[in-house]
């Protein structure tokens, strides 16, 4: 099978690496002098520098070249790139099927990738479909285990391309529930910048199991009021992906709400990171998003108040803390 990773991330890169020992793999970069260095080194320096790429692997910088022979698209960009590589593939008239790999609401619009996807390509576009879960791009490119979920809103489409992925050390479940895979994913990244706060203060693991367990609460209460499937916010894209999020120390949202505890501005963190947070890009959406829909986060409007630099991380400790007891649910 001819897959073609679009994206020369970390993600797109661990991807692309776990498969070509299965399939005739191309990876796409739109930066064609960071190609041609992974071409030259076999590794890729800036987002995976500890993996080799295996000699099988094409490199390609021209998005028409890299898509030719595609059996199928694997759109491994940030959710702020989706959408300008969308209509770079409408213009090329690149109709293979696809499936897109990243997690969060996109910027201004406050669009989850299927409705980008929508937007760019069309409504009618059937063979397309989010893949998402706990998964650490180095230990994904280093072989060792990992499960994920692909969704569609065809179901068939979802089998489909679960089963030409599932294989090696990856196992891929298939979903109908579009929407509860993706919000699990957006949401996730938010929740574990908060996480990061708690562990930075020092506040424990009472405190950190409170936080994932109301977290998954907002992303059960968000999701429903969506359309999602409960069993899909309990599934490896809602709890597994905000427990490895939250408390893996590959995550880079995690490393963000460390960071805050410790007093360093977001600005100097996130340039220190060197890689695309989502939770910060996502944050304001969502809490934009929660509030349009009469959804109750208070652990999301709190991270709000410290990424705007609103409270510090101790005030919108005391700011949750002080609500008032409740029913749980």
């Amino acid at each position: 099978m001819n897959v073609s990773a679009l994206g020369a991330g970390a993600w797109g890169t661990a991807l692309a690496v776990a498969l070509a020992s299965r399939h005739r793999v191309t990876l796409w970069g739109r930066d064609a002098a960071q190609l041609a260095r992974m071409r030259d080194q076999r590794r890729n320096l800036r987002y995976l520098p500890e993996i080799e790429l295996p000699a099988g692997l094409t490199l390609d910088a021209d998005l028409e070249s890299a898509c030719k022979a595609a059996d199928l698209l694997l759109l491994a960009v940030p959710a702020a790139g989706l959408r300008e590589l969308c209509v770079q593939m409408r213009a090329a008239e690149i109709g293979a099927p696809l499936v897109w790999l990243c997690k969060g609401f996109e910027q201004s619009s406050g669009l989850l990738p299927h409705q980008v996807v929508e937007e760019t390509l069309g409504a009618s576009r059937a063979e397309c479909g989010a893949l998402s879960g706990p998964s650490f791009a180095l230990e994904v490119a280093r072989g060792l285990p990992c499960a994920l979920t692909l969704a569609a809103k065809d179901q068939a489409f979802a089998r489909r391309a679960a089963l030409s992925l599932h294989g090696g050390r990856i196992r891929v479940y298939y979903s109908g529930d579009l929407i509860g895979v993706e919000i699990g994913g957006a949401v996730k990244n938010v929740l574990a910048i908060a996480v990061g706060i708690s562990d930075g203060m020092g506040l424990g693991q009472n405190a950190r199991a409170a936080l994932i367990t109301r977290g998954l609460a907002e992303i059960s209460r968000l999701g429903i009021a969506l359309g999602a499937q409960p069993e899909t916010i309990m599934g490896l894209t809602g709890a597994g992906d905000l427990i490895l999020t939250a408390t893996g120390d590959l995550s880079r949202n995690r490393r963000v709400g460390l960071e805050l505890a410790r007093g360093r501005p977001l600005p100097e963190i996130l340039r220190e990171l060197g890689h695309v947070a989502e939770g910060v890009r996502s944050a304001s959406e969502l809490q934009s998003l929660a509030l349009r829909l009469g959804v109750e986060m208070p652990i999301t409007r709190a991270v709000n108040a410290v990424l705007d630099a609103r409270a510090t991380p101790a005030a919108a400790l005391e700011a949750l803390l002080a609500r008032d007891p409740r029913e749980e649910g």
